[in-house]
């Protein structure tokens, strides 16, 4: 058997009960872009995992027929589904479609309860119930308060479950955070809460976790002896769009680095979990941020940028900077990007610097972690000349995959060295279509896995943190806030900041 074409199946995916989804704010636009595809696309081709039948409930402020609800939700899933929509799936996916107004109504959730009994009676269903929180920050609390004094939410170990999924970001700064996870705790047991970031569901993701683990090539190389440097890269073509309304309120800090980034950063630098289970690497990924060394207040300045995108042209059209966005203050001092140099004091990574940078307006859309290894010694080959270092790039997004650079000789009578990639991309190497993170992650709530959803001290470890960024942002000198060309990849100083260590950022 060639070793190179055998897949070898480790676990396959938990089969989910029947079930409700509630979508708090149904009529928004993650619902219509994300959720409801993802819901049909389980429907159409679940695999046998997916239970064949669930409901969906939409659940919002805004009245709503339910055909209405039905309609919108169809040119959605035509829209974004990742599958072409088959009618006859179509239509008994939409039979199973509810919608209710009231979200903000003092009888709503009395309401919401009196729905859910008739759909389940009518459809055969246990009240087995996910609720999905797909609504402003600001909104979490009163909604999980109102779902328990409704009676919404069973106790652990009942016969049958109530999930909340909760969308990032969990709170503003590490105290506003961890009011909201002390509500949480009130009102629910952890494994009710489901933390989502739905980077965690990508597959490049959660393929990081095998090729650390399944490869000893790469685990026996990855640590201070052989590692120079990790960077990793967040790259956004688009500017702020029509989210200005939450956008300028988090900035590129709390809506990326806060939740995204640092979940990265966990994967590439964690140890290797004493088993596979949900516990087991939720604690190893939370090690890392353990370890992960704050930034003291007075080298803030050294070692993080932050910046806003300013107005450029590009390919002859005129871009706005963010200041002219609509719906952006002319006061805001939010940012749009940041850069800073990261430290982990344990065994493995001390003295390794990790660099993370993240912007809105950069030339492209990609994710990328990249990890240097050290230079050869200054001995045979690169005794007169410097060689280029081995390097593993994996690409997260969009043409996700990885490469690892090794050095060749050309062919010819002269000994010339240069670099050559082995190059893996997902859409070649495998065959057929591969899940929306939403897809995987919502499979994993019916499920109850939670190995891919964030632990209340993940948060607070990430939070404290991004609070030792924020606070000399907020108090003290005025911390400099440069600009960088819309479509361009990031301000000088973010430049500087890598080049100063004698290094440079791979351009993604």
């Amino acid at each position: 058997m060639d070793p190179v074409s055998e897949t070898i199946h480790i676990a396959k995916a938990l089969s989910a009960p029947p079930c409700t989804v509630v979508i708090f704010g149904a009529s928004g636009d993650l619902a219509k872009r994300k959720l409801i595809p993802a819901l049909y696309n389980l429907r159409a081709c679940g695999e046998g995992v997916a239970p064949h039948e669930f409901a969906v409930l939409g659940f919002a402020r805004r009245p709503m027929a339910v055909d209405e609800f039905r309609e919108s939700a169809r040119t959605a899933a035509a829209k974004f589904s990742r599958l072409e929509l088959d009618p006859k799936c179509w239509s008994e996916f939409a039979e199973r479609m509810d919608y209710l107004s009231g979200l903000d109504d003092p009888d709503g959730f009395k309401r919401l309860k009196e729905r859910l009994e008739q759909i389940e009676a009518a459809q055969g269903l246990p009240p087995n119930r996910i609720y999905y929180l797909s609504v402003p920050p600001e909104a979490v609390t009163e909604c999980v308060e109102r779902l328990d004094s409704a009676g919404l939410i069973a106790k652990p170990g009942a016969a049958n479950f109530s999930r909340v999924v909760v969308e990032k970001p969990i709170g503003r700064d590490l105290e506003s955070a961890l009011e909201i996870e002390g509500m949480l705790r009130r009102h629910l047991d952890e494994s009710q809460i489901f933390r989502i970031d739905h980077y965690l569901g990508k597959e490049t993701v959660q393929n990081l976790f095998v090729l650390r683990f399944a490869n000893t090539i790469f685990e026996r190389m990855w640590g201070a002896r052989n590692v120079d440097h990790v960077q990793i890269t967040v790259a956004e073509s688009e500017g702020v769009g029509t989210r200005a309304m939450y956008y300028d309120p988090a900035g590129a800090l709390r809506d990326m680095v806060q939740n995204h980034m640092l979940q990265l950063l966990a994967l590439i630098a964690m140890e290797p979990p004493i088993s596979l289970e949900s516990d087991a690497i939720r604690d190893a990924k939370l090690n890392v941020l353990r370890a992960l060394r704050p930034i003291p207040r007075e080298s803030a300045r050294d070692v993080v940028v932050r910046a806003r995108y300013a107005a450029a042209t590009i390919e002859g059209k005129p871009e706005p900077g963010y200041l002219q966005e609509r719906g952006i203050p002319a006061t805001s001092h939010t940012e749009t990007f940041v850069a800073f140099k990261a430290a982990i004091d344990n065994w493995r990574w001390a003295g390794v610097p990790f660099y993370l940078r993240t912007g809105k307006r950069m030339p492209s859309r990609a994710s990328v972690i990249y990890i240097q290894f050290k230079d050869v010694p200054r001995i045979l080959f690169n005794r007169e000349n410097q060689l280029p270092p081995n390097a593993l790039t994996i690409r997260i997004q969009p043409d996700e995959g990885f490469s690892f650079e090794v050095l060749a000789k050309e062919p010819g009578l002269d000994l010339a060295i240069r670099p050559v990639r082995m190059n893996l991309r997902y859409d070649s190497e495998f065959s057929g279509p591969s899940p929306e993170a939403y897809e995987r992650l919502l499979l994993d709530v019916m499920s109850g896995d939670r190995t891919l959803f964030v632990s209340a001290p993940f948060v607070e470890k990430s939070w404290q943190f991004v609070q030792s960024i924020l606070d000399p942002w907020t108090s003290g000198p005025a911390f400099p806030m440069h600009e960088y060309p819309a479509g361009s990849h990031g301000p000088e100083a973010a430049e500087k900041l890598i080049e100063n260590d004698g290094r440079k950022w791979l351009d993604p």
